[in-house]
């Protein structure tokens, strides 16, 4: 199944190898991958490079290494949250301003809204209106903080039941936090509408009515690129 390798960069070439071999299927979650010896041998390399590549794979999601007499290295299945990392740093060195974060919103969020309606669980709109509940809160109390509804769209997205589009939103969570905080600079009052909007939202959800939730999402946003354009 592998094949030695002789680049400079060695452990990625390691890296590469078991990448390709899990796309093509050949293996799987839950696989245990041979021992470092043999590792070793099938490459042709030393135990540091080994070592090397599995704390790569480890780093990336893609392998937890276990310990004791029936330890190793496990393929795993990497969380949407890991798998957005990647994107997320890619994000945070681009020279996005909250109105290219505001734009992209509206296109992904109202998106994925037909999804979300069908597909939200009884367990998915509890965990939408306690996040809601948390929000109003805190407000009361004066700690309300922007993260607390970069969450809450974050996990409207995972209503979808869908890794890849739940994935990209968590991986725009830095830039949407940074839209969100424009926002609340333009309007330091924003957080109690936007909470009434989220309410509105998860009722929409819960209902299955894909035009309130839509309207309410449109609504919701469209205000928050109004206040980040004012503020550029």
């Amino acid at each position: 199944m592998f094949s030695r390798v002789n680049v400079d960069r060695v452990s990625q070439a390691i890296v590469d190898q078991i990448k390709l071999l899990i796309r093509d299927g050949r293996l799987q979650p839950g696989d245990r991958l041979p021992s470092e010896r043999e590792l070793r041998e099938r490459f042709g390399v030393s135990r540091v490079t080994v070592r090397e590549a599995l704390r790569v794979l480890e780093a990336s999601g893609l392998v937890t290494v276990r310990v004791g007499a029936h330890g190793g290295a496990f393929l795993t299945t990497p969380s949407p949250e890991r798998l957005g990392e990647g994107l997320a740093d890619l994000l945070s060195l681009a020279p996005l301003t909250a109105a290219n974060v505001t734009e992209a919103r509206m296109i992904v969020e109202l998106g994925i809204l037909p999804l979300v309606v069908d597909r939200a669980t009884e367990e998915d709109v509890a965990a939408l209106l306690e996040m809601v509940e948390e929000g109003a809160q805190a407000l009361r109390e004066d700690r309300y903080e922007m993260g607390m509804s970069a969450a809450f769209h974050i996990r409207v997205a995972a209503c979808t039941h869908n890794p890849a589009i739940e994935m990209l939103v968590q991986s725009f969570h830095g830039p949407m936090l940074m839209s969100l905080e424009q926002a609340r600079a333009a309007a330091p009052l924003m957080g109690r509408r936007g909470t009434d909007e989220h309410r509105k939202l998860a009722q929409a959800i819960a209902k299955r009515d894909l035009e309130a939730a839509t309207s309410v999402m449109r609504t919701h946003i469209n205000r928050t690129a109004r206040r980040v354009k004012s503020v550029g």
